[in-house]
């Protein structure tokens, strides 16, 4: 499909001249000869690209761009002018002009231009979408009255510059929040560089946040960028923020503050604006009363605090939780989509979930893997994960191993796994001796004895 341009000229030779050359080069072409009759035909057709003119009379061409970008922000506009001037140049870029193309016209100049809009565009759309992915990706799941509730937190708090601190027990979900944060903040267009204070040696941790120079101190062969510099118009997310050391906290506090800093042996000082998210599964009050943690970096991280609640809290999000695991990892792994029957999820509701979210999305992923039917039954659960009288019944095959007879044991061990299976048969004892490579008449046998 030949994209569409629409060419705006009050000069009818200009206008047909340009009409019947990129025609010729394969564009579909609409013209229109004034700024009102512009707007008209955009409204109608949609074009994938404006050729304007500037200098027209009523509407012209500057006024007509900014009505243009109102309604219609995503189509590229190039300007064309008999008469232009670099103040002219910057006012149409100002208000959104792609670029800006002289008179008399060379063809070959309007062709590159309009080539290059038109792939600025695409890449645009692209990112777009991607963009859209991304926040599908890291979106929070769940409709539960406590996730609701933190939705609306983070939509209030997102579009802001204030910091923000989440806590949570490990497992729900901090690092999603503050993708999620970074998604709708005015900073999405610039990276999310994440610290992630645990895992960085106390030693390395100033040259990780703040960068070096080469030759800085002994190791350093060459300059090093630090993630304060990576994050530069984006967003800085400290995970783990109560691992931090008490003197590395006081660094991260003079950056915060200053908004300014050095690299390590280099004299040059370099701003940054980054937005702070941090996150811990500390309760940081406490690190504070027992020094551990300084007070006044506490309240420079805490300017919106947002607490994830654990799974065991929002226990209804369960069942979209599990959807959404199973469907990522049959996609993922191009395996035919699989089902949790009700009873197996009955059970994983009883469930205390000390882990949370990444208990449970492990949990689903390891049985997807090792359960080759359509369905995840109750007794394809891991022990811990059953309903309780089914925990019941596995506690009391192992309390049979303590019966002094050994015979005795094992029989009893036999006869209790045979009605286990039987049960899962639907007391087929057919397909409950096929199941276990034994005869009908041996678990016959069995169940009398």
């Amino acid at each position: 499909m030949f994209p569409t341009l629409l060419i705006v000229d009050d000069e009818q030779p200009i206008l047909h001249s340009l009409e019947g050359l990129l025609s010729d080069e394969g564009f579909n072409v609409l013209t229109a000869p004034n700024g009102y009759e512009c707007l008209k035909t955009i409204d109608a057709e949609h074009p994938d690209l404006v050729l304007l003119d500037i200098w027209m009379p009523g509407l012209d061409g500057i006024e007509t761009l900014r009505e243009i970008k109102k309604s219609h922000p995503d189509i590229p506009v190039i300007m064309i002018s008999g008469h232009g001037t670099i103040d002219t140049a910057v006012t149409a870029t100002k208000y959104g002009a792609f670029s800006f193309i002289e008179k008399p016209i060379s063809i070959d100049k309007v062709i590159v231009a309009i080539n290059n809009a038109l792939n600025f565009r695409k890449l645009e759309e692209e990112n777009r979408f991607l963009r859209t992915r991304m926040i599908a990706k890291n979106a929070i799941d769940g409709s539960s009255p406590p996730i609701l509730a933190l939705k609306q937190q983070i939509i209030a708090a997102a579009p802001t510059e204030a910091p923000i601190l989440i806590t949570g027990e490990n497992g729900t979900g901090k690092e999603l929040a503050a993708r999620t944060i970074h998604q709708f903040s005015t900073h999405s267009e610039s990276p999310l560089i994440t610290v992630n204070c645990a895992a960085i040696p106390e030693a390395l941790f100033e040259s990780e946040l703040l960068g070096h120079e080469k030759g800085a101190f002994e190791g350093a062969k060459a300059k090093h960028i630090g993630r304060f510099e990576l994050a530069d118009g984006g967003t800085l997310f400290f995970n783990e923020i109560g691992d931090m050391t008490l003197a590395n906290q006081g660094k991260l506090l003079q950056v915060i503050e200053e908004k300014r800093f050095c690299r390590l042996g280099g004299s040059r000082v370099i701003d940054v604006n980054v937005r702070i998210i941090a996150a811990t599964n500390k309760d940081l009050r406490k690190e504070i009363e027992e020094g551990r943690f300084r007070e006044d970096l506490y309240f420079r991280l805490n300017g919106v605090p947002l607490e994830m609640p654990p799974l065991r809290n929002r226990i209804e999000d369960l069942p979209l939780l599990v959807g959404r695991f199973t469907q990522e990892w049959c996609k993922a792994s191009e395996s035919e989509p699989k089902a949790f029957e009700q009873d197996a999820m009955e059970a994983l509701a009883d469930h205390n979930w000390p882990g949370n979210v990444r208990e449970l999305k492990n949990l689903v992923e390891r049985l997807l893997i090792t359960v080759n039917k359509e369905t995840v039954a109750l007794a394809d659960l891991p022990t811990p994960y059953r309903a309780p009288e089914a925990r019941e019944s596995a506690d009391s095959l192992s309390e049979l191993a303590d019966i002094a007879d050994f015979r005795e044991a094992k029989e009893a061990f036999e006869r209790e796994y045979i009605k286990r299976r039987l049960a899962e048969c639907d007391n087929d004892t057919a397909a409950a001796a096929k199941s276990l490579g034994v005869s009908k008449g041996h678990i016959t046998k069995i169940l009398k004895s």
